[in-house]
Formats: C-alpha cells, sequence, structure tokens
C-alpha cells in the first residue's frame, strides 16, 4: 500500500498537561484543586476531543453580515459560527468567565478561571476575545460601583446559564486614535429626556454580537485629551433585536482571529448610560484593559501549549531519514527550545493571575499591588512575542503540512499574531511600563524583591547556572536603567522595549527557577529543571548600548 501520513491528534488537554497540573498542585490548596479537578479535566476531554473535532470542521465558517433583507429594510444581522454558538453555550456551563466572580475559592478564584480559559481558548477559534471583554465589563463596572448598572448586567455577565449568559464588547478604537485613545472624535450629548446619545465612527470593534458594550465618548463641552472622554454602558440592541442608532458598516477582513466578528461601526445618536462621571473614561475604563491583558497573556500560553502538543504528535508519528522526528537530535533540540519557552511564559501568565486574584480578595500588600501594575503590560507584551514566534516554528517543525491550511496548523500562527497588538502593542506597553515606574521606585524595587525571592529558593546545582545568569540580568537591567534615566527621557524611551523584554524574561526565568526547585524536591521531576537551564540558555538579557542619534540617521542622514 502507498505510504499514509498520520495526522497529529489531541488527547485530554488537561490530563496531559504535565505544566498545568503539576503548577495546580503547587500554588492551589489540596481541597481546591480536588473540587475543581473534575472540572478541569472534561473540558480537557472537551478540547481535545468533540470541540477539537468541531473547529477542524468549521475551518471555512467565518460570520457573516446582512445589511439588508429581502424587502429593502436595514437589519444589520451577523450570524455567527456553529463552533462560536457551540462555545458560547460551553464556556457559560463551565462557567469560564463566572468562576472569577463567584467567591467560593477567593484568591485562588483567578487561577481557577485562567486554567479554564487556558484549556478552553485553543479548541474555540479565540471565543476568548468576547469572554475577556465580557470579564472585564464586569470588573470594571463593579468598580465604578454604579449598582443600577451592576444590577442590570452583572448577573448576565457572570451566570453559568446559557439562556441568560451576555457577552460584552469594548469599543475604543476609532479611525483617528488607535492606542492613543485620546484623540476619540466620539460625541456624547445629553436629549431632552436627559439621555446620553452617541455619534461617531467606531473603526475597529470586536464581539459585536455582545448584548452590552462599554465604550468612550467625549460629552460635549468637555475638553481634549483622555481626560475630556467620559465611560459609558450601552446596549447595542432594542428587546425586539434592532439595532438602536447603530449601523454596522463592515466586517474586518482580517489576517486571523477570523471567527470573531470585528466591525465598523457608525452610532447616530445610540443611547448609553454614564458608567461614572462625564470625565476621565480613559482611567475609568483601566480595570477593563487589565483583565483583557491578563486573558491575552494566557491566550498566548494556550496556543502555544497547543501547537507543541500537535508538534509533538507529528514527531512521533512521522518517520524521516530512517527513523521518527522525535528521535533526531536536532529536531527534539528544536521542540525543547520551544518547549522551554511555552513553560516560561505560561509561569508568567499565571502568576499574574495569581497577584489580580490577590487584589480582587482584598489580600494584595501596596508592594504586591506595585508589582501587579508593572507585570501586566510587561507579561502582556513578552508572552505576545513569545506565541508568535513559537507558533513560526511549530509550523516550520511540521514541514509542509504546516503551510497547508486544512491541516488546521496555520491558524495558529495568524491567530497569534493578534496577541502584540490587541490591548497594546509592544511599544504601547512598554510605555506603559516607564509610567508604571515614574517617580516612585516601588515597582521596580518589588520586581527586584520577588525575583530574588525565588533567587533565594534555588538550592539544586544543577539550577546555580541559570540563577548566576538572573542575578547578573538583574544587575545590568539595574544599572541599564539608572543610566537611561540620567541620559534623559528620550533615551529611556528609547530603550524602553529592550527593557521591558529583558524584565518579563527575566521574571519568567525567576518563576521557572523557583518552580523547578519545588517540583525537584516535591516530587523529584527533573523535567522543570531542564526547562529553567534551557530558557536561561536562550537568553534573558535584551539590553544592548545604543546611541540614539543613529536611529534618526538611518532614516534622515546622507
Amino acid at each position: 500500500m502507498p505510504f499514509q501520513q498520520l495526522p497529529p491528534t489531541l488527547g485530554n488537554q488537561y490530563e496531559d498537561d504535565r505544566v498545568l497540573r503539576l503548577y495546580l498542585t503547587r500554588v492551589l490548596p489540596a481541597e481546591v484543586l480536588r473540587e475543581i479537578e473534575p472540572s478541569l479535566g472534561e473540558l480537557g476531554a472537551l478540547a481535545g476531543g468533540e470541540l477539537y473535532r468541531l473547529q477542524l470542521a468549521d475551518r471555512l465558517n467565518e460570520p457573516t453580515l446582512t445589511q439588508w433583507d429581502a424587502w429593502g429594510e436595514r437589519i444589520d444581522r451577523i450570524e455567527l459560527t456553529p463552533l462560536w454558538r457551540v462555545a458560547e453555550r460551553i464556556a457559560a456551563e463551565y462557567g469560564v468567565v463566572a468562576a472569577a466572580y463567584e467567591g467560593r475559592y477567593g484568591r485562588f478564584a483567578r487561577v481557577h478561571q485562567c486554567a479554564l480559559a487556558y484549556l478552553f481558548t485553543p479548541s474555540t477559534d479565540i471565543y476568548s476575545c468576547p469572554l475577556a471583554m465580557t470579564d472585564g465589563a464586569a470588573r470594571t463596572l463593579l468598580s465604578s460601583g454604579n449598582q443600577s448598572l451592576i444590577e442590570r448586567a452583572l448577573p448576565h455577565l457572570t451566570t453559568r446559564n446559557p439562556a441568560e449568559f451576555w457577552t460584552s464588547g469594548q469599543w475604543m478604537t476609532e479611525l483617528i486614535g488607535g492606542s492613543d485613545v485620546g484623540l476619540a472624535e466620539t460625541t456624547a450629548r445629553q436629549d431632552t429626556e436627559g439621555i446620553w446619545r452617541l455619534s461617531g465612527r467606531k473603526w475597529f470593534t470586536s464581539a459585536t454580537t455582545s448584548q452590552m458594550a462599554l465604550t468612550l465618548a467625549r460629552p460635549e463641552g468637555n475638553p481634549t485629551g483622555g481626560r475630556g472622554l467620559a465611560l459609558f454602558y450601552l446596549e447595542p440592541r432594542d428587546e425586539r433585536g434592532r439595532l438602536r442608532h447603530i449601523e454596522i458598516n463592515r466586517l474586518k477582513d482580517k489576517l486571523g482571529t477570523r471567527k470573531v466578528p470585528t466591525a465598523e461601526l457608525t452610532l447616530s445618536g445610540a443611547p448609553a448610560q454614564l458608567v461614572y462621571g462625564p470625565t476621565d473614561g480613559v482611567r475609568n475604563i483601566t480595570p477593563m484593559l487589565n483583565i483583557t491583558r491578563l486573558w491575552n497573556g494566557i491566550s498566548a500560553v494556550a496556543l502555544m501549549r497547543r501547537g507543541l502538543a500537535l508538534a509533538l504528535d507529528y514527531a512521533r508519528k512521522r518517520v524521516a531519514f530512517g527513523g521518527p522526528l522525535i528521535e533526531k537530535p536536532l529536531h527534539l533540540d528544536t521542540l525543547a527550545g520551544l518547549q522551554a519557552e511555552a513553560e516560561a511564559a505560561f509561569h508568567l501568565a499565571f502568576y499574574v493571575a495569581e497577584l489580580t486574584g490577590r487584589a480582587e480578595s482584598g489580600e494584595l500588600t501596596d508592594e504586591q499591588a506595585a508589582l501587579l501594575r508593572l507585570l501586566t503590560p510587561v507579561m502582556k507584551l513578552t508572552t505576545a512575542k513569545q506565541a508568535v514566534v513559537v507558533a513560526s516554528e511549530v509550523l516550520e517543525a511540521c514541514g509542509g503540512a504546516g503551510y497547508v491550511e486544512d491541516t488546521g496548523l496555520p491558524v495558529l500562527l495568524r491567530d497569534s499574531q493578534v496577541l502584540p497588538i490587541w490591548e497594546g502593542t509592544t511599544n504601547v506597553l512598554a510605555l506603559d511600563m516607564l509610567r508604571a515606574f515614574g517617580a516612585d521606585e516601588r515597582p521596580w524595587q518589588s520586581l527586584q524583591a520577588e525575583i530574588n525571592h525565588c533567587l533565594l529558593s534555588v538550592r539544586d546545582h544543577k539550577l546555580s547556572e541559570a540563577a548566576r545568569i538572573l542575578r547578573q540580568t538583574l544587575t545590568h537591567a539595574d544599572a541599564w536603567l539608572a543610566q537611561a534615566k540620567q541620559a534623559g527621557p528620550l533615551a529611556l524611551e528609547a530603550g524602553a522595549r529592550g527593557l521591558a523584554l529583558t524584565l518579563g524574561r527575566a521574571m519568567e526565568l525567576a518563576l521557572l527557577l523557583k518552580h523547578a526547585q519545588w517540583a525537584q524536591e516535591r516530587i523529584g521531576d527533573s523535567r522543570a529543571t531542564a526547562a529553567a537551564r534551557r530558557f536561561a540558555w536562550a537568553g534573558i538579557d535584551l539590553l544592548h548600548v545604543r546611541d540614539i542619534d543613529d536611529n534618526g540617521a538611518l532614516f534622515n542622514g546622507q
């Protein structure tokens, strides 16, 4: 018979995930893990089985926009794909949003929720996008203290009943201002009945089928800039399902995340309610951004995990040059490097989840609060960059099959590419990191203290070289930061990306070292030690001496 290559397959994505299971054993109380593990196992089975099969079958389907009905009435109806309709039900039933709000596990609720999201995301074609914004909207409304909106929306956003479950949109991006939202041109005015009416063009709105949205608009008479914007709550459709003074101009034709119904909207007097007061909208939407950035990081590590699971299974099945690829030293070396990157990213993303859970349960110290403020943008930008690199290498590890659409592999790279862009690009988040430093030394001191705390736990001599590399990097970063501050704001800004990535990778290595020491002592597992060593050798110090005059000379010189 002619040769037939067996495709890579998936098993139970919880039971097969050594990194997730060992991490949860370390950070969760035993009784909490016992309670949540059955649902994690069920979701893992779905992710590697029924949902994965549906994802492959749904590959060519995308949301569709019908703007007019047969009789000429403007309806702007969006139809979602079969996978997304199933994903919505499963997300509600398993509490992928609700788990963070049910109050059962205190500061561990975020870790529980992120474990669910991590298992759920890779088989649902970025249904994590509306879930992230739903979670962010719930947190923002709770932070606002606006009781009428809390009572109206929160039960829907955090329910486990699919029939009552709502998702939320986040409408910030306009043609004039992407990351610079202070340039937003959408206006808000009160009509004769005191109802706020929003008018303007939203250039990029994801999850346009959601039952509610949070958006920014500038009340008439307010000053320009971010402080002049206000945060508004709106429900796009009335009780009959008709859009309320909103038109959907088109769905965006994107590189990836093609299941996400991202639309361009025109608002022409859409009714809305103030969430806070009539100013400071950018500051008031910060709780939503912090949550969506956490989801971005969890999605990054989830997609890395999915790609590696497929690449590893393929390597075991693919025979070339006289044996399975997994037995070839060079191929194994490539996969090992990717696995180390993924494990490092995993620990950073989930550490931010731990800090977020502490913050929401009121158990965060001032030092931890400063650390969370710093690490949220650093984690997001670092894990996003890693996800793109890992996804690209995964495709290459599968050879020509990695470039063929109906294998289901190319979508991993396309969907990963959105992660450095959504919720702030790498450069925007690097500047956010600099703002976290500001004139306050606590964020930097808290990061140094946490890294040193992790280093103190290291006793295994096999980890000593990785620990030395980390100490050297931390010393270099401290000296570089002091020198850049002395050189002035232009030098500091020019090097912000390198600093952010260095701090992100340094924190990843610190967490890997801490986890590896624990795993070695607790159960004699040396695989985390191998990951820490391999990651340290890959390079964590990305700070380089540069003359910023060269940057201008490259483009303006002769």
